[in-house]
């Protein structure tokens, strides 16, 4: 005769606590939370079974045990004998009682029934979604206009879903560089333009075609950035075809585009990998809006830059033969960008044209 399989005891408290370090672990969220949520959840449960407001549960974070009270509330006066009572009778149960204290009574909770675990579950799940939602926004809130380096975990028609650890990120597929190709699991850059908490989830909106994307990569490639010898004015961004990025230092005897290109080219070499060939132009910002706005134009030089109206921010550029059509650029593309990163209206105009026009280039 076989011997009888021994059954092992499973207790149920000790199975709770396995199954709460499990949610605590698994969702990095605060044990108190968790037992806080079980300990409504199961007040809910009581009342929903009983009717009754008055039920209160707690959960102990040591054993496991949970229990479950009806009280009653110590009055002045009694105006709902099913869950007050007056101080006089209240001093004959327990003479140190005063009012506002209550009266706990232990209550059974198998009493509750089908209905009112299912009760305690839903509310668990959604104060554990609520503390996780709440941890994520806590990890990403101060993310926005920063790069991160996430996972391309899925795919559908519109949008790639960049995994950053925590959450996923949506990277619309109109924002990516054009050309570029994006394989699933492959680690990636992108740059943060929205943490919205307004509707039920977190929405992390991601870019690599934002202006902000070219920024953020030369910080990262540029060491001199993060301690303030160089300091960045703005960016100017044709996604995929050109950018053009205004440079800056007050610290005498620093070259601020020969820190940018470094070492035979090797900074800005990586930038213009990570984006995938787009050609980029560093740009001397000066305080002087016509010297600025010289150096935007590059690579067209000689020109003569005239400011037509300050308060309006318009200038009259004149061009040679020779550099016209490079001010201007293919299809507007660099005088458009030149605009941009200098914020002013820009007219190029060919020495032909402004002499016809009797605009004066000496600016007399």
């Amino acid at each position: 005769m076989k011997a009888k399989k021994k059954v092992e005891y499973v207790d149920p408290t000790k199975e709770f606590l396995t199954a709460l370090d499990a949610i605590v672990k698994e969702k990095g969220i605060d044990k108190g939370q968790v037992l806080e949520a079980m300990e409504l959840a199961l007040a809910s449960a009581y009342k929903k079974h009983t009717g009754k407001a008055n039920g209160k549960a707690t959960v102990n974070p040591v054993t496991g045990e949970i229990k479950v009270y009806s009280y009653i509330t110590v009055v002045e006066e009694v105006t709902n004998p099913e869950i007050e009572i007056s101080l006089e009778d209240a001093k004959k149960i327990n003479p140190n009682l005063e009012i506002g204290d209550t009266i706990d009574t232990e209550v059974t909770t198998e009493d509750f029934g089908r209905v009112a675990a299912s009760t305690a579950k839903q509310v668990v799940v959604q104060k554990v979604r609520e503390a996780e939602r709440q941890v994520t926004l806590d990890a990403f809130q101060d993310k926005q206009d920063e790069l991160l380096v996430g996972t391309v975990a899925l795919e559908d028609t519109d949008n790639y879903f960049i995994d950053l650890g925590r959450s996923n990120g949506i990277l619309p597929k109109r924002d990516i560089i054009p050309g570029e190709k994006i394989e699933m699991g492959s680690t990636i850059k992108v740059y943060v333009t929205k943490v919205d908490n307004s509707g039920r989830n977190l929405v992390i909106k991601l870019s690599r075609c934002h202006y902000g994307f070219v920024k953020r990569l030369f910080e990262l490639e540029i060491p001199e950035f993060s301690d303030g010898t160089l300091l960045m004015y703005g960016v100017a961004r044709e996604p995929g075809v050109r950018s053009k990025v205004a440079v800056y230092t007050e610290k005498p005897n620093f070259e601020p585009i020969g820190a940018c290109i470094g070492e035979k080219g090797s900074r800005i070499a990586n930038i213009i990998k990570e984006l995938h060939g787009e050609k980029i132009d560093v740009i001397k910002y000066d305080n002087d809006p016509k010297v600025f706005i010289e150096n935007a134009l590059a690579p067209a030089k000689n020109l003569t830059v005239l400011i037509t109206d300050e308060k309006k921010k318009e200038a009259i550029v004149v061009a040679d033969d020779d550099n016209f059509s490079l001010a201007i650029g293919k299809k507007g593309l660099n005088a458009r960008l030149a605009s941009k990163l200098t914020r002013y209206k820009l007219d190029i105009k060919s020495m032909k044209d402004a002499s016809e026009l009797g605009i004066n280039i000496k600016g007399e």
